[in-house]
């Protein structure tokens, strides 16, 4: 699930359209859509539909917003293993995974991330020590872990 302006630009948790009033409830400063996948239930929607959840104007719980920025979750990795010189092309899949920003092996950041679909996102791999490390993909609510996620493989007979 995306959350987007009217535009169609995408809203970042820290950028959602909101002004304090106090402690809890916020008031809705731009309309703000959700926008829901439709297709033949192959798994490869067609397209999405967007329905305005919130109109400017309206009053919410800034839990009721912090809800809406469900934390991702990592299925799977694949390949699972790579050369230490990076490059791989790695496929992760989940949930919420549309709101990734940035993915790391062991500490170093990934190039060429590709959203996919809420449920799979593709990167390659920076170059790494041999070994086992974390993959952590970062989104609007923090950072989500993969331990011993991929491992590096030195070359043969290096």
């Amino acid at each position: 699930m995306g959350l987007y302006r009217q535009d169609g630009t995408r809203i970042t948790k820290a950028a959602f359209p909101a002004a304090a009033l106090d402690d809890l409830p916020v008031r809705v400063t731009e309309d703000v859509y959700v926008s829901e996948p439709y297709g033949r239930g192959d798994r490869q929607p067609e397209g999405s539909k967007r329905f305005l959840l919130y109109q400017a104007g309206t009053i919410v719980l800034r839990s009721a917003v912090d809800h809406l920025f469900t934390a991702a979750t990592v299925a799977s990795i694949s390949p699972t293993k790579g050369p230490v010189a990076g490059g791989t092309t790695v496929t992760v899949t989940g949930a919420h995974l549309d709101g990734i920003s940035a993915v790391t092996f062991g500490g170093a950041a990934t190039t060429g991330l590709h959203v996919r679909s809420a449920t799979e996102l593709t990167v390659k791999t920076p170059p790494g020590a041999a070994g086992a490390v974390a993959v952590e993909l970062v989104d609007d609510s923090g950072t989500v872990a993969k331990a011993d996620g991929f491992t590096y493989e030195a070359p043969a007979g290096g």
